[in-house]
């Protein structure tokens, strides 16, 4: 694979055999984020589960304590009150019926997370089959099948973000941008390891925390230790 100049020169800062401890870790992937965009740093744990089995899933929601970097777009499928009180908490979007009609008629999908009333699930789950696989489907473990649709919308607009293994085992978050530096994605990083340590199911065996990678989006990945938060 061909790597540019910026990337091997930001590859050099690196002991691709080292495990580090996660302040160093973050020193460092902030200074290999070299391209001309405020780059995303992402975090990627692997974890010691066999997702395959329902005992052994691994999923959740948790509020990055400096957010994302990013305004995400929220659509909430509510009526009546429930309706109201989301448009005045800032929602992007707020319909029913008539949001379903433009999903599905128009593939339409200008918005980041999907945020619903219980009550109004029955009809959200006419989108399963083109929500899920995009991972927008709302679910209760991630706090988006609420009635308290005010504290969701907060919550996400703040940071919130959703953690879920998929296939390999791996649970892939944003923990930022470059532009927030070290410290602030050191704790973000720190709330997200903390989230996932609690969400341990009791059926895992042996070592939970695999291995961590972190990496700027046009950047080398960088090993952390996952022994340490």
């Amino acid at each position: 694979m061909f790597r540019g100049k910026k990337y091997k020169d930001s590859a050099k800062l690196i002991e691709s055999a080292k495990l580090y401890d996660p302040s160093e870790a973050f020193g460092i992937v902030v200074q290999t984020a070299k391209a001309k965009f405020d780059e995303t740093i992402e975090v990627h744990i692997r974890l010691g589960v066999d997702s395959r089995h329902a005992d052994q899933q691994v999923r959740g929601a948790v509020v990055l304590p400096n957010g994302t970097g990013k305004d995400k777009k929220v659509l909430v499928f509510a009526k009546g009150e429930r309706a109201s009180e989301a448009e005045a908490a800032g929602a992007d979007f707020v319909g029913a019926e008539d949001l379903v009609a433009k999903i599905q008629g128009e593939n339409w999908f200008g918005f980041d997370v999907v945020v619903a009333t219980p009550d109004m699930m029955g009809v959200v789950g006419r989108l399963g089959k083109v929500l899920g696989p995009k991972g927008l489907m709302p679910n209760p473990k991630a706090g988006t099948v609420t009635m308290d649709v005010k504290k969701a919308i907060e919550e996400l607009k703040a940071g919130k973000i959703e953690y879920r293994l998929d296939k390999t085992n791996i649970i892939h978050c944003p923990l930022g941008k470059a532009s927030f530096g070290a410290e602030k994605l050191l704790e973000n990083y720190t709330t997200l390891y903390d989230a996932v340590l609690k969400a341990k199911p009791a059926a895992a065996k042996g070592q939970y925390m695999k291995s961590i990678v972190i990496t700027a989006t046009m950047g080398p990945s960088i090993k952390v230790n996952p022994a340490k938060a």
